[in-house]
């Protein structure tokens, strides 16, 4: 009982941050099309389902076939469109860039953001195979 207390404490002062089935969803979808390998300009996305407060919305990849390789990310405002053209953020990122002749899978994942950049309202995660087959 003492532990049940503890954790209601600690996430009603915000210490601990409540599990992502807490979080809404977004809807994540993008295509590889156009992208070279290695290359730092960011496909085009389309989201949907970005919750009322919604401020700011941050990208991040990840190459689930090498989860060490940093691929980055970055961040733009939301106008309420969920419509972001390719090229979109600038940032410390980096496209898919598989060794030659490797196929491998990347994740995006989105944060939509309040106006701290801090707490997130949602998100979402779409996956794609690169080079695209």
């Amino acid at each position: 009982m003492q532990f049940s207390y503890r954790m209601t404490l600690l996430l009603a002062m915000g210490l601990l941050a409540p599990n992502a089935s807490l979080a809404a969803s977004l809807s994540v979808h993008f295509s590889w099309t156009g992208t070279s390998a290695c290359s730092g300009t960011p496909p085009a996305f389309t989201i949907a389902n970005a919750p009322k407060g919604t401020k700011y919305l941050d990208f991040k990849l990840v190459d689930l076939d090498e989860p060490d390789f940093v691929h980055g990310g970055g961040q733009v405002p939301y106008s309420g469109s969920g419509k972001i053209p390719a090229g979109a953020f600038d940032g410390s990122y980096r496209g898919p860039c598989p060794p030659n002749g490797a196929t491998h899978t990347y994740e995006w994942i989105v944060d939509a953001l309040d106006d701290s950049k801090v707490k997130v309202l949602a998100e979402g995660k779409a996956t794609g195979r690169f080079p695209p087959q």
